[in-house]
């Protein structure tokens, strides 16, 4: 099996110049060209970005509404009571509860995707925070996941919305779409993410701000594209 992967891989790898720069559509275009597995491969985005990460003044985090979603079933848990609760439910969120939403993370429970506060579940929230901060689902005011408006919230991450945040090497890794949904749509969720990373520049990283990118398919090699057209 794993030389079947090897060799579809190596095959696929053809179809990519290594050391060429490509333009986004160029780079798009060829993405889809590089689909090989049974399934809906995921097309996920590396961009190294011109920061400190080691600064806490320099992280970079946020999240994106992207304008095709993502192509998947995101499962959205949310710490809320009374009114908000009812909210969440009718905007279709997975899992509702307050303490007893505690309890069960605290047991192991990590079936969702996504988790959204009420600011004033966050003392609750604050109780499981050693196993959400690993997994990166603590909710957080800045990317909008500690928030009183809930339904909006809850339709949004449904509809598609994603968060990224900058790793230790100054990187972003985002899912920006699935190889079925063809160039132009993962072209229109990658210029999405760039309006807001743009927008999510610290005021003191200086020099380059977005340095290099690439993308690829779950089982695809990585295409280099040129990040221009979206520096400020």
């Amino acid at each position: 099996m794993a030389k079947k992967v090897a060799k579809r891989f190596k095959e696929q790898a053809k179809k990519v110049e290594p050391i060429k720069v490509y333009s986004l559509d160029e780079a798009c275009s060829v993405l889809v060209s590089t689909k090989s597995a049974k399934f809906d491969e995921t097309v996920d985005l590396a961009i190294r970005l011109g920061i400190d990460a080691r600064k806490t003044e320099q992280a970079v985090r946020g999240s994106v509404a992207f304008p095709n979603g993502l192509g998947k079933t995101v499962r959205v848990a949310v710490f809320a009571k009374g009114e908000k609760a009812q909210e969440a439910t009718a905007a279709g969120a997975d899992i509702v509860g307050a303490e007893d939403l505690v309890e069960k993370i605290k047991g192991g429970f990590m079936d969702f995707d996504s988790l959204v506060a009420t600011p004033d579940m966050m003392a609750q929230v604050g109780k499981v925070g050693k196993q959400l901060g690993p997994r990166g689902l603590m909710p957080s005011p800045k990317v909008g996941t500690v928030t009183f408006d809930i339904a909006a919230t809850v339709k949004s991450i449904k509809a598609g919305r994603a968060e990224f945040r900058a790793d230790k090497a100054g990187i972003l890794h985002v899912p920006v779409g699935k190889a079925s949904f063809g160039a132009d749509k993962i072209k229109e969720n990658i210029a999405a993410l760039m309006a807001v990373v743009n927008k999510s520049k610290p005021s003191t990283s200086k020099g380059v701000y977005l340095k290099t990118a690439s993308m690829s398919l779950t089982m695809g090699p990585g295409i280099r594209f040129d990040l221009a057209q979206f520096r400020a």
